[in-house]
């Protein structure tokens, strides 16, 4: 049965763990020798592209990279018949949207893996680089606590799911109006976690191994920018919050990062950053995926 990723949750815990073994191996299975991988960006995107065209070629294959105008989806031709035309070519399809239904229903019809590489409901690669970074640090995740700040949007969504998985405890602090939507608190309990939110940055903080935020007006949403800049007021990561944190508590973001708003410069400069090694994990998380999904077809 072909298998798909559109969240983190289409993977069992044990496929979770075995996903960031995978991408920690210094030789990678072939699994793309002499076949393609088409990479559909309706949005662009500097990480996502470059690390996805890399995961390819370590595992032997061909990444071919489509603007979004140059396949049309739903302009000139369904996301069905877009993805039929492009399995005809290659072993799996990657596909960075606007909205997640058009991966469903790409899904639904495709004969090859369809991955998420984002959407407006989820961003599941990035938060395999997420745990694989946690991992590397602190060499498991239980009883470690990690604390999301700013946005319940798609970022934060899949953290929150790809940390019930690994049995790490998610909190998010979001202000009112921009928390996590109820089915998706649904989907959290579903998975046997422990739904903690909250409205103040400092509650989230407070104790945690990790802090973890996000822009608060992502691509497509620059029109709500200075409403969301007055909504957000207060839950931008600074030193304070920070020292709320446990010590030796370490920052992350998934870029990219305005200085002065969601963050200060000081900490996504400082020496508990580590998005930089997060932004070469979504290089590595995304070997270790398409090895998982693409193993037993090679």
């Amino acid at each position: 049965m072909t298998r798909h990723l559109l969240e983190i949750d289409d993977l069992t815990a044990d496929e979770l763990h075995r996903t960031l073994d995978l991408a920690e191996d210094p030789q990678p299975a072939q699994v793309l020798a002499g076949r393609g991988m088409a990479l559909v960006f309706q949005k662009p995107s500097a990480r996502t592209r470059n690390s996805m065209e890399m995961a390819v070629v370590q595992l032997g294959g061909h990444p071919v990279s489509v603007r979004g105008d140059e396949v049309g989806i739903d302009t000139r031709e369904s996301a069905e018949d877009v993805v039929r035309t492009l399995a005809c070519y290659h072993a799996a399809v990657g596909a960075r949207v606007f909205e997640h239904r058009v991966l469903e229903r790409m899904a639904a019809v495709s004969p090859v893996p369809v991955v998420n590489l984002l959407s407006d409901e989820a961003h599941p690669l990035q938060a395999l680089a997420d745990l694989l970074t946690l991992r590397q640090e602190w060499g498991g995740f239980e009883g470690r606590v990690l604390a999301y700040v700013g946005d319940g949007n798609n970022v934060c969504r899949s953290l929150g799911l790809a940390g019930a998985l690994a049995g790490l405890e998610v909190r998010a602090a979001c202000p009112p109006g921009y928390d996590v939507p109820p089915l998706h608190a649904d989907r959290l309990k579903a998975l046997g976690a422990e739904v903690v939110t909250t409205a103040r940055a400092d509650e989230a903080a407070a104790g945690a191994d990790a802090v973890y935020t996000d822009v608060w007006a992502s691509m497509g949403q620059e029109d709500e920018s200075g409403d969301r800049r007055r909504a957000f007021e207060g839950f931008g990561v600074d030193e304070r919050l920070m020292a709320a944190a446990a010590p030796g508590a370490l920052f992350l973001h998934c870029l990219p990062a305005h200085r002065g708003e969601e963050v200060a410069a000081a900490v996504v400069d400082g020496p508990a950053s580590r998005v930089w090694t997060q932004a070469a994990n979504r290089m590595h998380a995304a070997r270790g995926l398409l090895q998982l999904l693409l193993g037993s077809t090679a």
